[in-house]
């Protein structure tokens, strides 16, 4: 069956790789240099599995900055596009995923779309309510930065916000394309799914939030954080997984959904949402600090990204860093390889790294790198693990 994926940043993309293994996909993308690198089988963005499959993989897949050429004869038309929080509505702003429902019912109203998108609460049913003669279904997508194909490939498991005859084709698709078998499936409400991607995410923010906290402690008590991690982490109910400690969870997912469930929260009694929020910019104010600490005229920044194996850097947890320390009024120097620029908010960019070293009295990574091995007594980083 021909597929249209709609918007391709890590969901649109993986989710056209998986499905164009065993069907026609056409990707709709507004840039035009994604849609060429696509169709010359070469990623837009770092992900090794997507990067492997575009390369060597069989795939029906073509990508296309016309809209008819997408929309016209899909049976599945698939919502992957942004809806970044607005801080002024607190609110997700959900225009682009308003515009895209629109132009189905302009080009293709037989067809069903799946809103892979992560919106608000009670969005779905909305919009169902607006356009009665479509086909509306929400299905969260629990992806990974850089591991965004794999997560396709083994999904740790599958929601569809619906329980109906094309909920069920739609799921089925998913289970074709993924390399994993027996992977649990649950139909649930639209709602309910949109309020099971919300609550994910923010519980693993609260997580990050926790140990962040107890790493805090440890600093400022002088106490080794890994022998406390290590000790906690042997509660099998607790678990040695996603407690490395940071700067704060960032990235494009965490931040602006547990803003937006905590939006979802007014009139109901809650006080663990509030402080998951707060928690995140009480670690920042507590990091800088420390960095403070040393008196540094010159900090440098060695890479805007959240992780290894990754190439975004959109609100990663060390720009807030970043934003306090230069109101100080101390210098900071950016390490990035990934930014061709010179300048980043009005920060120098060092891409010479003997240089970068040399000139920053003090070194911030959210993560220690191998690079940074001969400097150490610059570095300041709160990584013990080197994941997560």
């Amino acid at each position: 069956m021909k597929i249209a994926v709609i918007g391709l940043g890590y969901v649109g993309l993986s989710n056209a790789v998986l499905f164009s293994q065993n069907h026609k996909v056409i990707a709709l993308d507004v840039l035009k240099e994604k849609v060429e690198l696509v169709n010359n089988r070469k990623s837009p963005i770092v992900d090794k599995e997507i990067e492997e499959y575009l390369a060597f993989k069989e795939l029906e897949l073509t990508a296309t900055l016309v809209k008819e050429d997408a929309y016209k004869d899909s049976v599945f038309i698939i919502v992957a596009t942004p809806t970044n929080y607005n801080p002024e509505l607190n609110y997700f702003d959900t225009s682009t995923v308003d515009g895209v429902i629109n132009e189905v019912e302009f080009y293709n109203p037989k067809a069903t779309v799946i809103i892979k998108s992560t919106v608000p609460v009670g969005y779905t049913i909305e919009k169902r309510i607006e356009h009665p003669n479509l086909k509306i279904i929400f299905s969260p997508e629990f992806l990974r930065e850089g591991k965004a194909l794999y997560d396709n490939l083994f999904p740790s498991r599958v929601i569809i916000g619906d329980n109906s005859q094309e909920a069920s084709l739609f799921a089925d698709l998913l289970l074709e394309g993924a390399v994993k078998k027996n992977i649990p499936v649950l139909f649930t409400g639209s709602t309910e799914a949109e309020a099971i991607k919300l609550f994910s995410n923010t519980y693993l923010a609260l997580r990050v939030a926790f140990f962040n906290e107890l790493d805090t402690y440890a600093e400022v008590r002088n106490l080794d954080t890994k022998e406390i991690i290590d000790g906690v982490g042997l509660d099998p109910r607790i678990g040695n997984y996603y407690n490395n400690p940071s700067f704060g969870y960032g990235g494009y997912c965490l931040p602006k959904d547990t803003k937006q469930l905590l939006a979802n929260y007014r009139n109901v009694p809650q006080k663990i949402m509030t402080a998951i929020v707060e928690s995140n910019r009480t670690r920042k104010d507590h990091i800088v600090e420390m960095i403070l600490m040393r008196n540094p005229k010159t900090v440098g920044i060695f890479k805007l990204v959240m992780k290894s194996n990754s190439d975004n850097f959109r609100q990663s947890s060390i720009q807030g860093i970043m934003k306090r320390i230069k109101e100080k009024g101390i210098e900071i120097i950016i390490y990035e390889p990934s930014i061709k620029a010179t300048m980043y908010y009005d920060s120098i960019i060092v891409n010479e790294l003997d240089v970068f070293k040399m000139k920053s009295d003090v070194i911030v990574t959210n993560r220690l790198y191998t690079e940074l091995e001969d400097v150490l007594q610059k570095v300041y980083t709160r990584d013990i693990y080197n994941r997560d």
